[in-house]
């Protein structure tokens, strides 16, 4: 007994202790879920009760962290096991054994000035660059989601709610604290350095609806400070907040000291396809101002541009693709073989039993350089022929012009054959403008016009399989890359897949 009391009364053994600190700045807008209290919104944002400013809380940091590391070390949807780099640096709990967490995460609340002073290519933003624009980071967007009925492509009943998104450019004083104890300095930088590289290459989303483009985000410049707890000198900074063995820069690998933090087995299939648009297009948005039309097109502030910027929503494109993808797999097979396909690909309908997430990632991406124009519109009245009492209404949708381009980027965790070939189906029907997107698709609107695209196959972390398609001026199709054979194998798969069992 005394000797098993002994043991627990053993120390860490901590021999240093190093803090990071970095600038989160987001890059597309974000939801932090909160609490639930008294508002007028369905789905408000998470505030801090003493000073109303947005919460990261540091669950959903390490959460977001752990499932980064573990995916770049073992592939996506992959179980942790012990002893690997997530379960060493992050804790770890098994029946009754376990390990604590060596990484602290601390909570963090969104700033109050989302530009302050300083270098813009460290992450922060000149006085010059916040001028006129220094709430526009920290804004709230309020955005509408509506359930979309498959079969009759319109909206289905009681089923609206809005939401609060955190808009791009809120910035978050970032803090971790790693401890280092005896013996496992080296794989604790290790990991840590890896898991800190999905923050600094913009490849780790934070908050809900992360596949459908929200919570993208990037750390630009980092701090990393060390304290020798072994010395006088380290446990005294650490004990009086002194800035210790003060380094920074933008490569967090290089500041740990870890050369080989490339450790990638992940493998995706990604899509990213240029278009343009043929004709007009809105995807309406939930608010406006007073003295806006009665229709507009969704707009979200963006960084780069310093100001709100006509988006092609992730929602509003992975609900348009969901749909056709159900249409073409019944098409071809019995309903069965395309249902499992595609809620394997999407994720199973909000009402599902078994909820999981799809693997299917949709970006949020900017309309550059489009057309917007208000068009007055009312509502016949089919009987006389006449227009209806009270019904005029005007819209402003966004028109194509020769410089216009709308991006689709997609990409797939761990695909199948089938699930590439079907994705092959479907950036035809976009490129063909056989595939609207948003509202008004009955009257012409949201028809897109392709001009180019790469598909590629990723494993590894390595470029496998790349082609890359492009529309010339006479209207042919030219691949290039690989063999067009290898992208009509994947289509011949899919066919396949939906015939299974079939008659």
């Amino acid at each position: 007994m005394q000797e098993a009391r002994c043991k627990w009364m053993h120390s860490r053994e901590i021999r240093e202790r190093i803090v990071i600190t970095g600038r989160l700045v987001l890059e597309t807008p974000a939801h932090f879920g909160g609490d639930g209290g008294i508002t007028m919104v369905d789905m408000p944002l998470h505030r801090d009760s003493l000073t109303g400013r947005a919460v990261l809380t540091g669950a959903s940091l390490a959460g977001a962290l752990r499932n980064y590391l573990r995916e770049r070390e073992q592939g996506y949807r992959a179980d942790g096991k012990k002893g690997s780099l997530e379960n060493t640096l992050l804790g770890f709990q098994k029946d009754d054994e376990g390990e604590q967490s060596w990484l602290i995460v601390s909570d963090v609340l969104a700033e109050e000035n989302p530009f302050p002073a300083g270098d813009e290519a460290n992450g922060k933003f000149t006085d010059e660059t916040a001028h006129g624009n220094k709430s526009a980071g920290y804004q709230i967007e309020l955005r509408d989601g509506v359930a979309v009925n498959a079969a009759t492509r319109v909206a289905e009943d009681k089923k609206k709610y809005d939401w609060e998104l955190l808009a791009a450019g809120a910035g978050f004083p970032l803090r971790l604290e790693l401890l280092v104890k005896e013996g496992d300095r080296e794989k604790l930088l290790h990991g840590l350095a890896i898991t800190l590289q999905g923050l600094e290459r913009g490849e780790i989303a934070l908050g809900a609806r992360k596949n459908r483009g929200f919570g993208r985000c990037r750390v630009n410049w980092w701090e990393v400070h060390h304290y020798n707890l072994g010395r006088p000198e380290g446990l005294w900074a650490w004990l009086s907040g002194g800035e210790g063995e003060k380094a920074g820069g933008p490569r967090i690998s290089e500041l740990l000291n870890v050369p080989d933090a490339d450790l990638d087995r992940r493998g995706l299939f990604s899509l990213d396809a240029i278009f343009t648009l043929d004709g007009s297009l809105i995807i309406r948005s939930g608010s406006g101002g007073a003295d806006d039309p009665d229709a507009v097109h969704l707009r979200s502030f963006r960084l780069k541009r310093h100001r709100p910027v006509p988006v092609l929503s992730g929602t509003s494109l992975a609900g348009a693709l969901r749909a056709r993808a159900l249409r073409i797999a019944r098409t071809i097979g019995p309903e069965e073989n395309a249902t499992d396909l595609v809620n394997g690909l999407f994720g199973p309908p909000g009402e599902s039993r078994a909820p999981r997430a799809g693997r299917l990632a949709v970006e949020e991406t900017e309309i550059v350089a489009p057309l917007e124009q208000v068009v007055n519109r009312v509502k016949i009245d089919r009987f006389t022929g006449g227009a209806f009492p009270a019904a005029l209404f005007n819209e402003q949708p966004l028109y194509g012009l020769d410089e216009t381009r709308v991006k689709v980027k997609l990409t797939v965790q761990n695909p199948e054959e089938e699930e590439i070939g079907l994705l092959l189906l479907l950036l035809k029907d976009l490129w063909t403008g056989d595939l609207p997107l948003g509202g008004g698709a009955g009257i012409g609107r949201g028809r897109l016009r392709g001009l180019e695209a790469r598909v590629a196959c990723i494993n590894n972390g390595r470029l496998e399989k790349e082609w890359l398609l492009r529309e010339t001026s006479v209207n042919q199709l030219i691949i290039e890359g690989g063999p067009p054979e290898e992208l009509e194998k994947h289509v011949r798969a899919f066919v396949r897949r939906m015939e299974e069992n079939g008659l």
